[in-house]
């Protein structure tokens, strides 16, 4: 099976609107008709099947199953394949902050730069956390609140469970 995109995931892909995780996202944007779900598997991880499934229910991706000739049937008294169990998704301290600094550098504004050299020179992890916090809590003030909004989720989607919970407790302690 060879997915692909359907009109609808270009443009979601193109409106950012879409309530699309990061590794969503990412599958879209790999799904171009031309890799085959081993392939995607590789690049994506184990659970790459289960999410084609649910982008093909969706509506954002298409099988080209249907195009393919029919797989024959497993011979009689064949094992039947057990589907992979599901992983942890990879979370990672510093892929949150390459994506902020990347989003700060996209502003173009004196507070956005020096929010971004902040987070550029942050250490330890509490300096990190801290430093996200900071540019999330001025982001609105630079974007929209909406688009604001989307960076905080794919910051705290991207971070290890253990830190998005001191980058909330560090909302609360400022609220």
């Amino acid at each position: 099976m060879q997915p692909r995109k359907t009109d609808l995931a270009r443009t979601a892909l193109q409106a950012h609107r879409a309530p699309l995780d990061m590794r969503q996202r990412r599958l879209l944007i790999l799904c171009d008709g031309q890799r085959d779900l081993a392939q995607l598997t590789g690049m994506i991880g184990p659970d790459a099947s289960a999410m084609v499934i649910q982008l093909i229910q969706a509506g954002y991706l298409v099988s080209s199953a249907a195009l393919e000739p029919a797989t024959l049937p497993a011979p009689p008294g064949a094992a039947p394949v057990a589907a992979p169990a599901p992983t942890e998704r990879r979370r990672s301290l510093v892929a949150a902050r390459i994506y902020l600094l990347g989003i700060l550098e996209l502003q173009r504004h004196p507070q956005a730069a020096a929010l971004f050299h902040a987070l550029q020179r942050a250490r330890s992890d509490e300096d990190v956390i801290a430093s996200l916090h900071t540019a999330l809590m001025a982001l609105p003030g630079l974007t929209s609140p909406g688009y604001a909004e989307r960076v905080r989720q794919r910051v705290v989607e991207a971070m290890p469970d253990a830190h998005a919970a001191q980058l909330a407790h560090a909302a609360i302690a400022t609220a």
